[in-house]
């Protein structure tokens, strides 16, 4: 925990309040010596033995009942003190802040009144009744209760500083924690695309140009050496497919986009809230990163939706259509506050985060939210299906595809509206 701004303050305040009762005690002391004094042995060592025990209260301050006898042990060594010489009255004022710190409400203000009352008893006692004999402890425990209040005051704003500055520094920790992992992932989804775009491709191209020449040449004296290409090309593509699995994000090893979209609403639905994944027409290879931008919008928005709509249903939806795949998110919950979507720049942190994820890859969001109502929708732009990278397939599946070309999807784009209807 790091040091608060105000504790220099509160140090002062402890050394002043030693120095005060110190002085105040000496005062008392000395004046006993002087001439026509009566008992100034007794009130030197009660003196003495009040300042030791003063003093050695530090050790006992972490033990609640340790701190009760001492102020127990320093009250009866004062009333010893007022008891022999009236000067000793004004230690009165160093304990009002002891009792006032030390004390639980409203014991310590029934203190600092019963610790009035004596101070004036023994001035009067000693030295005769007299007004300045009153106004004196009077004025000195009101000014002490003023300071002591003020000082809770300090302590409390300082704690409360003090929290609020840990909380920063945790969650600035924890922020520079997730914008480490966001950077590890980002790397390695642009790593395991690189890597598809380039390197497994490149070598399913050899593959289908080695078994073209296998069919096309099967007595080539060279024909052994060119199966032996083919096949040291099938596994070191083998091996880029495993690599690129590893640096695929974890929502979408081994499984394809709508089945990791399925498995987020599976994960979502509990008692009184049912979910539904839709795919509406012609699913195709995506490009690596929209994939798992996909994904990411998806859990955050889900998250949104079980955290803080308080729907009983919500519906995933992903549409291919011709030039764009839509992400619709629908839920029948309370809605989203319209002053939260004003916010600048988009919302909550959440929604921020879902927008600022959609236009690094070049799509768009927008949110519809009424009462009972409430539609996170997120595109990207596809192009026609013959434009996207070929997906890391095999010799026979290449070979296949040499025969023509893939088929384009003909399903028309639907409405956003259709796909943002009503649950």
């Amino acid at each position: 925990m790091h040091s608060s701004p105000l504790t220099p303050v509160f140090t002062t305040l402890r050394l002043g309040l030693h120095v005060l009762v110190t002085v105040l005690a000496v005062v008392t002391a000395v004046r006993a010596l002087l001439p026509g004094v009566p008992h100034p042995a007794a009130v030197i060592t009660l003196t003495a033995v009040f300042l030791a025990t003063y003093f050695a209260g530090a050790l006992l301050s972490s033990s609640p009942v340790g701190i009760r006898l001492w102020l127990a042990a320093l009250t009866v060594l004062w009333l010893g003190l007022v008891a022999f010489a009236p000067d000793a009255g004004y230690l009165a004022f160093g304990l009002f802040f002891l009792y006032l710190h030390l004390l639980p409400s409203p014991g310590n203000l029934l203190a600092v009144v019963a610790a009035t009352t004596v101070a004036v008893l023994g001035f009067g006692l000693h030295r005769g009744w007299a007004v300045a004999g009153v106004i004196g402890p009077v004025l000195g425990a009101a000014v002490a209760v003023g300071i002591g209040l003020g000082y809770q005051a300090l302590f409390r704003e300082s704690a409360s500083r003090q929290r609020l500055i840990d909380e920063l520094l945790s969650t600035r920790a924890t922020l520079a924690d997730q914008e480490r992992t966001a950077g590890k992932l980002a790397e390695r989804e642009r790593l395991a695309q690189e890597i598809h775009d380039t390197v497994a491709q490149g070598l399913s191209s050899i593959q289908l140009l080695l078994h073209a020449a296998e069919q096309s040449a099967p007595d080539h004296p060279a024909l052994q050496r060119i199966q032996l290409a083919r096949e040291t090309a099938a596994e070191n593509l083998a091996e880029t497919r495993r690599l690129i699995a590893e640096l695929t994000p974890a929502a979408l090893e081994g499984q394809s986009l709508a089945q990791a979209l399925e498995r987020i609403c599976a994960r979502a639905q509990a008692p009184g809230f049912t979910t539904q994944m839709l795919v509406e027409g012609t699913p195709e290879r995506l490009p690596m990163s929209v994939e798992a931008a996909l994904v990411r919008i998806a859990q955050g928005a889900v998250s949104n939706v079980v955290r803080h709509a308080g729907a009983a249903r919500m519906r995933l939806t992903l549409t291919y259509a011709d030039t764009d795949v839509f992400l619709d998110v629908v839920d029948d919950g309370i809605g989203i506050d319209p002053a939260v979507l004003d916010r600048a720049p988009s919302g909550t942190f959440g929604l921020a985060a879902m927008r600022a994820r959609t236009e690094q890859q070049g799509g768009t969001m927008a949110v519809e939210s009424e009462p009972g109502h409430t539609a996170v929708t997120i595109s990207f732009p596809i192009g026609p299906a013959s434009e996207q990278p070929n997906p890391v397939v095999s010799s026979a599946d290449t070979t296949a595809q040499s025969a023509g070309s893939a088929p384009e999807s003909t399903s028309p784009e639907p409405n956003s509206a259709d796909r943002s209807e009503h649950l």
